[in-house]
């Protein structure tokens, strides 16, 4: 099996997330790319805080098992976790929230905590930055972001994630030179070898959780910048619009065009419709859909679109609902959004959609 490309995306969608992670790693040749058996391999969670996934703000635990046993049946067996949760958080608590101490048990797998860690200033295309030795010193690192937003970056996932690789004190000079900057900086000096986003249950709009929308979906890319690239147009921005994004494409750091992105589906996505548990903000977005038996993925990303479009003060009220799901298929309507409601009077194509593509349809819908 050949190793992906860099301008590859591979999906894919369902509920059991370690085996997903399996197919999937084992899809994009994974250890192929790695090479070497003897390897000591770093995988990088997103454990901003002490909470555990469902709130939208963590790393599903599912993901990193299923890498970690995808590693070790494939002869990789010098492996750690590295990470560092934001000041103010102790990481230590993050791994315990999370499961860490378990895992570490039952495979024998090294956690590195990156706020105990030593440091030193590396050159990041220009700018010096104090970078952690542990993740500095491994030989292929694996980022494993959740796909969410940010209240203040809009989106958070590859590039951002990597603020888990300094210390605490550079990340607070971090927010006092704009975070957006250092960020693309910073990924002009660490190791982007592989990016595994858990786009399970990713919060809205703050890093720290609390109103999660499920989508049930795992992806794989080489490219770290072409990653944020495409989730901002999964969560309705345009790349343009997280200036970190370009900054990055223009250190050299990787291509934020999506339109020659290589997508690969590893499966179907719609799965029919499962129970949702949904915060009263994400409820009061759905009140303005209709859905019958929608798959996570399609459901979540008309979801992101309906919050960029109340963000600017664009939802309208007293119009006809939005048909999404499997339950259209063949019938007519007013107004759809995914494949499924082809049949209707104006439909958004997608299977599914993406949410900056929903936006856009319903924007232009609700202006006439």
């Amino acid at each position: 099996m050949g190793v992906m490309e860099k301008n590859e995306i591979l999906m894919i969608h369902g509920k059991d997330y370690k085996e997903m992670t399996k197919k999937i790693l084992a899809a994009a040749g994974l250890a192929e790319q790695i090479g070497g058996r003897d390897k000591r391999i770093g995988l990088k969670p997103n454990l901003v805080v002490a909470k555990t996934p469902d709130s939208g703000a963590t790393t599903h635990m599912e993901i990193v098992e299923g890498t970690v046993e995808y590693l070790q049946e494939n002869g990789f067996f010098r492996i750690a976790v590295t990470e560092g949760s934001w000041v103010g958080e102790r990481t230590a608590a993050a791994f315990r929230a999370c499961g860490y101490p378990a895992l570490a048990k039952k495979y024998g797998v090294e956690l590195m905590d990156n706020q105990k860690d030593t440091f030193r200033s590396y050159d990041a295309a220009g700018m010096r930055l104090d970078i952690c030795d542990f993740p500095m010193s491994l030989d292929f690192l694996i980022n494993l972001p959740v796909l969410k937003g940010h209240c203040q970056t809009l989106v958070t996932c590859a590039l951002k994630n990597n603020k888990g690789l300094i210390p605490n004190s550079e990340k607070r000079k971090f927010h006092t030179m704009g975070l957006h900057k250092p960020i693309a900086h910073l990924a002009a000096a660490v190791p982007n070898d592989f990016i595994l986003v858990d786009n399970i249950c990713g919060d809205l709009d703050f890093e720290e959780g609390g109103n999660p929308v499920q989508m049930d979906r795992i992806l794989a890319f080489r490219d770290p910048v072409l990653c944020d690239a495409f989730v901002c147009e999964t969560m309705g921005y345009r790349p343009d619009d997280v200036p970190y994004v370009r900054m990055a494409e223009r250190l050299g750091v990787g291509s934020a065009d999506t339109s020659k992105a290589k997508i690969t589906e590893l499966n179907e996505s719609c799965g029919g419709a499962g129970k949702r548990s949904a915060t009263r903000r994400v409820q009061e977005l759905a009140n303005y859909a209709e859905p019958k038996d929608a798959c996570s993925a399609c459901y979540g990303s008309l979801i992101y679109a309906l919050d960029r479009l109340n963000d600017r003060g664009l939802l309208r009220k007293g119009g006809p609902k939005i048909a999404v799901g499997q339950g259209y298929q063949g019938k007519t309507g007013e107004l759809g959004v995914g494949k499924c409601t082809k049949g209707f009077a104006k439909s958004c194509p997608g299977c599914p959609p993406r949410a900056v593509q929903i936006a856009k349809f319903l924007e232009k819908e609700w202006s006439v």
